[in-house]
């Protein structure tokens, strides 16, 4: 393509390093419709002939549907997308192939198209963590009531219910949702006709081209058009904090899962076998999803990494954009299926998850309060106090519902029965009733404000 500068062609190890073909083809999409606008456009303000246009236009959408059969040959003698279209339509149409390539360069045009891919890959996963979200709040709800050991430095704190565990997630995952929203709002705008770096001297229509792909507005700069890949990083920057939400599920799930907590049982849809130990049950899906977030996270750093030292505008470093967020963004989108999956088959034991609610201690706080709300107690002085009860529980072996009255009123004189009312897991949860609390009527109210939200996309 630029044979009239070079007199020999590239060597075969420059061909190796320099030809994207291999994973930018799957921008083939996005390069057609990208081509058919400024096509388009480049009619409406008469730069080319309606016939030059027309004759691109039929020979773009033959290649869409060869490229869509499998029948399209690439090749990497031609580099990229870019190329490889080209080179087709010039074979099909002849010289008029070579007038699409008018008042635009490859810069804005791989911009263009990055920018079209990424926006679906957006809606896409959007979808997704909505799903999750669904199969989260719809397992809430059933299980509101369902009473478990909360925790603090995975040891048991207070207890709270597997639904308003679940519904943490769902709160998680509605961030991860906005941030994703917030990144295709702000990628919004279309490069084309920012050409190499400067503009053009031809009277193109850049609002045209930009409401034909579906962009807000044209971008405002030329050199901030093609030089800049922050709405990559502002996805994958969201696709991390993403995948940190499904990866911390995902280890809880693997602890849920083992005969030392045995809290869930995954479906056999969802876990696997050993090929040496015919009893094990391995939650495997959950640790590749834990695993996986690596990937999502190198991709960003990669990014970050290549794009920190470039000048404006475009350097062909801007190339290693792409593979890293096409792995990252299939890698998300395949754990969000996989946990979307996991959580809608996932079984909770009540009982197992009942009886460890009542283990360490875990309504010392119940008693604190108590001794605040009922003996108008000082919280540090009810603190103390409870801590000691703790002690002499410890010490006995006993759960502190087992102390007798009279052990309790050594400690402090002025309690009195009363307080074995509130040393229950069921009255426990029961009694969090303040706004955001694992009270079962407040789980159920937000498991089903969920729903309701979620059934209206």
């Amino acid at each position: 393509m630029w044979g009239g500068r070079f007199a020999t062609g590239p060597d075969a190890i420059m061909e190796e390093i320099n030809a994207s073909i291999d994973f930018d083809q799957r921008l083939w999409r996005q390069d057609i419709r990208g081509s058919l606008a400024h096509a388009a456009m480049l009619a409406a303000t008469g730069i080319l002939t309606q016939a030059d246009v027309d004759a691109i236009s039929a020979g773009l959408k033959g290649i869409e549907t060869e490229i869509e059969a499998g029948r399209f040959t690439f090749s990497r003698a031609l580099e990229d997308i870019h190329m490889n279209v080209e080179s087709n339509l010039k074979d099909r149409i002849g010289p008029a192939a070579g007038r699409l390539h008018t008042a635009r360069s490859r810069n804005d045009q791989v911009a263009t198209d990055m920018r079209l891919w990424v926006r679906d890959a957006l809606d896409q996963l959007d979808e997704q963590v909505a799903d999750l979200q669904l199969a989260l709040a719809e397992k809430a709800e059933s299980y509101a009531g369902a009473v478990m050991p909360g925790f603090t430095h995975l040891q048991s704190a207070q207890p709270v219910t597997f639904g308003h565990h679940l519904l943490a997630y769902v709160e998680m995952l509605a961030r991860d949702r906005g941030r994703l929203r917030d990144a295709r709002e702000r990628m919004n705008e279309c490069p084309l006709g920012a050409a190499a770096l400067a503009g053009t001297s031809f009277p193109i229509d850049r609002h045209m081209t930009a409401k034909a792909l579906g962009f807000a507005r044209p971008t405002a700069n030329s050199l901030d058009s093609v030089s800049d890949r922050d709405f990559v990083l502002e996805t994958l920057s969201a696709a991390s904090i993403c995948a940190v939400h499904l990866s911390r599920l995902a280890e809880e799930i693997v602890l849920w899962a083992t005969p030392q907590f045995g809290f869930v049982k995954l479906s056999d849809r969802f876990s696997t076998g050993s090929s040496i130990m015919p009893q094990k049950r391995n939650p495997d899906a959950a640790e590749l999803v834990r695993g996986k977030a690596g990937r999502v996270f190198g991709a960003l750093q990669g990014l970050l990494t290549m794009m920190k030292g470039l000048p404006l505008t475009y350097s062909k470093d801007m190339q290693e954009d792409k593979e890293g967020t096409f792995d990252a963004v299939q890698t998300l989108s395949l754990c969000l299926a996989a946990t979307a999956g996991m959580v809608r088959d996932m079984q909770p034991d009540l009982k197992t998850m009942r009886k460890a609610a009542g283990l360490g201690y875990a309504t010392a706080t119940d008693l604190a309060d108590w001794l605040v709300r009922v003996l108008k107690m000082p919280f540090r002085d009810a603190h103390h106090v409870t801590g000691r009860l703790v002690g002499i529980a410890s010490g006995k072996g006993v759960g502190l519902e087992k102390l007798s009255l009279a052990e309790m009123q050594e400690v402090e004189p002025r309690i009195s029965d009363e307080v074995f009312a509130v040393l229950g897991v069921e009255r426990s949860v029961k009694s969090r009733t303040s706004y955001g609390g694992t009270a079962p009527a407040n789980v159920r109210r937000q498991a089903r404000r969920w729903l309701k939200q979620l059934a209206k996309g």
